[in-house]
């Protein structure tokens, strides 16, 4: 396998109005949520990039931050912002709300992208575009989306050379797809708790 420099995209910018309070710095256990996924994935990539709006205070003590150019674009403009600061050839993209992310998941998804620009989840008949591998060969394909209002980042999936990755494809290294809970609202987060042991 030819080796290839990977980063982690790490969308923390969200208004959190379903949760009704920053969802970046929730504790779980004696870290914030944020801090955990950085935690996470930080083993398996070579650079963190966190992508937050203008004017987020972010917690952490974390150095590379990139902000949304404008506010109100979702998660396609945060993916064009981390791919424009990153180093790395491809990235994994993530949201800050998947504190049960499991770094073996991250892996096989950057061993499913090789030769191919992205490699997105399919899984309930739902594309999982932020928990996905992007080349930063997209890049011009995102900013040009972004330019045209096009926002939804499947519009990016179906413009590139993407792999879809079933279920099947990642039961070895996330057998119950623990990756892709997220916490959008207060009992999601709860349940994460519990789930995590820390609740």
């Amino acid at each position: 396998m030819l080796w290839m420099s990977n980063a982690a995209i790490v969308l923390c910018g969200g208004r959190s109005r379903r949760m009704g309070r920053d969802k970046a710095a929730l504790p779980f256990g004696d870290e914030t949520m944020l801090e955990r996924v950085v935690r996470i994935v930080r083993p398996v990539v070579d650079e963190v990039i966190l992508v937050a709006r203008e004017g987020q205070q972010v917690v952490g003590g974390f150095r590379d931050i990139v902000r949304d150019p404008a506010e109100g674009l979702g998660p396609l403009a945060g993916l064009a912002a981390g791919l424009a600061a990153m180093r790395s050839e491809r990235a994994f993209l993530t949201s800050c709300d998947v504190p049960l992310l499991r770094p073996e998941y991250v892996t096989r998804l950057f061993e499913l992208s090789d030769g191919r620009q992205a490699a997105v989840p399919h899984i309930g008949g739902y594309y999982m575009t932020t928990s996905a591998v992007y080349a930063r060969s997209v890049l011009p394909v995102a900013e040009r989306l972004l330019a045209q209002r096009r926002l939804r980042p499947f519009f990016l999936v179906e413009e590139v050379d993407a792999r879809l990755v079933t279920a099947d494809d990642l039961r070895d290294a996330d057998p119950n797809l623990l990756s892709f809970r997220n916490c959008n609202e207060p009992g999601d987060y709860e349940a994460a708790l519990r789930d995590a042991g820390f609740a």
